[in-house]
């Protein structure tokens, strides 16, 4: 256990609070966080930074270099908010009604910030630190963006390191898994277009909303009919738009789905069979329908070898019970798979306690983990490029 490096970083506490009370009271949603990314550039700047702004959308790449070391290592934070009310008396609530950081990536941030405070001011390193903050982590558009703007081969690196916050793990403690990780996640939304009448007179009109209530029940028999139950598939209806007045019958019905794989030839099956139950349902009540496919998904696999190794730097820096490998997978997803795609490396987990999950809108992340979290980035960087 490394006490010395922990007791260090610590010290970056009170900045570190402040830096995350900023980003929890101005939350931006998804790509459009041109603010956020302002504040977070500014810094690194200050403390020396090499900063390219503007990486796809408005990613950041921050790369500090010291001596002649050729080895380069890359970590990533997500500093995106949810569109979700935030449902908590916090001195450092959210001032923007109806958008909230309820899944800590203003405090991924954060730790990632403090990292690179540390790093500048100590530099005991020999080669180059890639800083990547993302945006658009919530709706997988960002580390797509920032891949195709040529991340990696405009800012190499050997490996690259990503780290979520996780309910329900114990608080403080690291979590790591080669192999599959976290499910691809497909965003779809379906449109059926019916014919609009009055209540009393049905049979004037075709109706969607029944259409699409039908489709509802039918798109669940195609995990509980189609996927083995040691295999982990997830279709779920999460949202249903149709109508606004009981004596009539709509003339559209909108659905939005969330469906998560976590292998990919099972995706592949699945995501066939919604398009195939939605042509025939919509075809049995005569109605027109749309399919929007969003990003398409990707599972997150962590590369076995950077696994271990990063496995190995938390038990030396945070004592072995503080270090624990082979978690369980989560149907989750995160778009750190995209660069997973890319470049070898791994994601783990740190534990923010028994509180309320992610996306809830009482979740809190703990904030006595900021210094914790930092500590992991700078034990990584310290112990890869090695003076």
């Amino acid at each position: 256990m490394n006490d010395k490096l922990l007791s260090e970083v610590s010290k970056l506490q009170p900045e570190m609070k402040e830096w995350m009370d900023f980003m929890h009271q101005n939350p931006e949603l998804n790509m459009d966080t041109q603010n956020t990314a302002k504040f977070i550039a500014e810094k690194l700047k200050l403390w020396g930074y090499d900063v390219v702004e503007g990486v796809g959308g408005s990613g950041i790449v921050a790369s500090l270099t010291v001596g002649k070391g050729t080895k380069s290592i890359g970590l990533r934070a997500d500093f995106d908010a949810l569109p979700i009310f935030e449902d908590n008396d916090l001195p450092y609530k959210s001032k923007v009604e109806g958008w909230s950081h309820l899944c800590g990536h203003d405090a991924h941030a954060t730790m990632l910030l403090g990292a690179a405070k540390y790093m500048a001011d100590n530099k005991n390193f020999d080669g180059t630190i890639r800083l990547i903050f993302q945006p658009g982590e919530e709706t997988m558009e960002g580390a797509p963006a920032m891949v195709k703007d040529g991340l990696f081969e405009r800012f190499p690196m050997d490996a690259v390191y990503g780290m979520h916050n996780m309910p329900g793990l114990p608080l403080g403690k690291f979590f790591f898994r080669e192999g599959e990780t976290m499910a691809a996640v497909d965003n779809w939304e379906i449109e059926l277009t019916g014919k609009g009448s009055h209540g009393s007179m049905p049979e004037l009109s075709i109706d969607p909303l029944v259409c699409g209530a039908s489709l509802v029940m039918a798109l669940q028999t195609i995990v509980s009919r189609n996927v083995s139950p040691w295999k982990n598939s997830v279709v779920n209806v999460g949202a249903f738009q149709s109508g606004i007045a009981g004596n009539a019958v709509p003339q559209k019905a909108i659905l939005g789905l969330s469906i998560r794989n976590m292998e990919p030839e099972l995706r592949i099956m699945v995501l066939d069979k919604i398009r195939i139950i939605t042509k025939a349902q919509a075809e049995a009540f005569n109605c027109g329908y749309e399919i929007r496919e969003g990003v398409a998904g990707a599972v997150l696999v962590n590369t076995p070898e950077n696994t271990q190794w990063a496995y190995k730097v938390a038990q030396d820096t945070f004592g072995e019970d503080n270090a624990e490998y082979g978690m369980h997978p989560y149907m989750g997803s995160e778009d750190f798979a995209f660069m997973l795609q890319k470049k070898a490396g791994t994601y783990c987990m740190i534990g923010n306690g028994d509180t309320f999950m992610v996306h809830h809108p009482k979740y809190v992340f703990n904030q006595d983990l900021l210094s914790r979290g930092a500590t992991y980035w700078v034990a990584l960087i310290e112990n890869y490029l090695k003076n």
